[in-house]
Order: structure tokens, then C-alpha cells, then sequence
């Protein structure tokens, strides 16, 4: 399995004992797998099998699952309601002796919901079984179709999600080699930062003002997040490599690259040193939207 993408759309139609039917499925973003099925009514016992069918090739998702289903041409038994159509009649007649108008058609009352009913033709256990066969066959042509559909906004993902993070590699190592890094840049700005305290003030003595000069450094230095965004943008490799759903975990980790970004900027002594955070930052947002639609 390579990324997969959460969107996606299917439909599957059969025909088989006097019976034609259609699937239609629509899939999007979802923390788990949540299957929602709306089936015509005598097909209830098919909501078992098809969540397994489903289930076997989803993982992640919000699936909508619909099924329609009616009688093919000539199949069935047609029969109409002579009561109702009776005062149907009576009522229209009424009403054009009323109002005036051309005499009523039978097909305008025929058309009329309620008037004419067409009942599928019945079927025993045997033919039963073999309409619900060739009716989850199709379903499990229209999940086919779903995973594949997937799978192909998938392939674009991935590449967008390989450029973020290609975008993010070049931006750590311009943070790693960003001038004011430099030890020449670091005693320059510690020794204007201590020659401020002593102006501000007599009572520092040498020793508290190099625990502080020390203290400064540490706080400025970025070294720390430097290598856990390298490592994080390991991981992301990886899991672009992966064959397992990785949606989760992608999730997870672009909340920790967003994490180091944030700490980055904060400890940021240059201005641009904290442009090239906020770039970072950019990206990283940029890059969990995409993240969100990976199964």
C-alpha cells in the first residue's frame, strides 16, 4: 500500500433477476472508518457483508453508502388502485365543471403517485441468494473502484507532500548555516548583551555576568531543534516509503515539526533567522492541510 488519500467517489450497477440496482459511494476526511449505509427496504440484510467488504479495503474515512434498487422493464406485477383512482376522477371532474377546461386524460391520473403500483416479482430462498451474490459482487466492484480512486489522489499527494518536504529540508539547513550562528556572530552579540548590564549596572560581578553570557547562549542556541527537525524529516521519508496507512502518524509528526518551528522562532536573535522560521512555519501548516486527507 503506498499513500492513499481519503477522497474519493465510486458507482457499480447490475442487473439480475428482474432487478436492476446501482451503488454509489463518496468518501472524505475521518479520524477512523465510519461506514454509513443507506439501503432500499428488504435489503437490510445486506449491511453485514457489505461492511465487511468495505472494511477489507478501508481504513480511514467518512463513507456515505447508497443503494437503489427497482424492477427491471416488464418485470413485476402491475397493479392499480381503483379506489383511489376512482376519486381521483371524481374530484378532477369536479373540479373541471368548476373551472371549465379540456376533459381529464387517464394518463394524467395514472401518473399520480399512489395510483399505480408495480411489485417485484417474487423470488425463493435459492433466488434469493443469488440476487444478494451478484448484488455484492457489484459493491465489490464499486469498493474496487473507491480504493483505486483513492489510491490515485493519493499518488498526488504524495508528490505535493514530497516538495513540502523537500522545502522544509532546504529551510533547516538554512537556519543550520544562517550566518548569525557563527561563533564571531555569537561573542559580538553576547558581548554587546553584557556590555548592556554593565551600563545598567555596578553590582554585577565577573562570574554572575559569564553564568549569564553562558545562560544567553544556551537559550539562543537552535542546535537542539536543528536536529530533531533532521530527524523528523527522516521519518516523513519513511513514511512516504511506507506500504501501511500512515495518516495517523503523518498527523503526529507534523505537529512535532510545527513544534520545533514555533521553538525555533522563539529563540530566533536575527531577523533572518526568524524569517526563515516563519517560512518553516508556512510549510509546515501548509503541509498538515495536506496531511489530514491521508488515510
Amino acid at each position: 500500500m503506498t499513500i492513499n488519500s481519503m477522497t474519493g467517489f465510486a458507482r457499480a450497477a447490475g442487473h439480475h433477476a428482474g432487478r436492476n440496482w446501482q451503488w454509489e459511494l463518496k468518501s472524505v476526511n475521518g479520524k477512523a472508518l465510519d461506514l454509513r449505509l443507506r439501503l432500499p427496504p428488504g435489503q437490510e440484510h445486506l449491511e453485514g457483508p457489505a461492511r465487511a467488504a468495505l472494511s477489507a479495503q478501508l481504513k480511514r474515512g467518512n463513507v456515505q453508502v447508497a443503494l437503489v434498487m427497482q424492477a427491471g422493464d416488464g418485470a413485476g406485477e402491475v397493479r392499480v388502485n381503483e379506489d383511489l383512482l376512482g376519486k381521483l376522477a371524481t374530484v378532477a371532474e369536479g373540479l373541471r365543471k368548476k373551472l371549465g377546461g379540456p376533459p381529464l386524460q387517464a394518463e394524467q391520473l395514472l401518473a399520480l403517485r399512489g395510483v399505480i403500483d408495480v411489485s417485484e416479482p417474487a423470488l425463493d430462498d435459492e433466488g434469493q441468494a443469488a440476487l444478494d451474490k451478484a448484488v455484492l459482487a457489484s459493491l465489490a466492484e464499486a469498493v474496487t473502484a473507491l480504493a483505486k480512486a483513492r489510491a490515485a489522489e493519493g499518488l498526488r499527494l504524495k508528490t505535493v507532500l514530497t516538495e513540502q518536504i523537500s522545502r522544509i529540508t532546504e529551510l533547516t539547513r538554512q537556519a543550520k548555516e544562517n550566518p548569525s550562528r557563527s561563533p564571531e556572530a555569537i561573542r559580538s552579540r553576547l558581548k554587546e548583551q553584557v556590555s548592556r548590564l554593565i551600563e545598567s549596572s555596578s553590582s554585577f560581578d565577573e562570574a554572575r555576568l559569564h553564568q549569564e553570557a553562558i545562560l544567553l547562549a544556551t537559550r539562543a542556541d537552535i542546535q537542539e531543534e536543528l536536529d530533531r527537525l533532521s530527524s523528523h524529516i527522516e521519518a516523513a521519508h519513511e513514511l512516504l516509503a511506507s506500504r501501511e496507512p500512515v495518516g495517523r502518524k503523518f498527523d503526529f509528526l507534523a505537529q512535532e515539526f510545527n513544534r520545533e518551528a514555533n521553538t525555533l522562532c522563539s529563540k530566533a536573535n536575527d531577523r533572518s533567522l526568524t524569517a526563515t522560521g516563519l517560512d518553516l512555519k508556512t510549510v509546515i501548516d501548509q503541509m498538515r492541510e495536506q496531511v489530514q486527507n491521508i488515510e
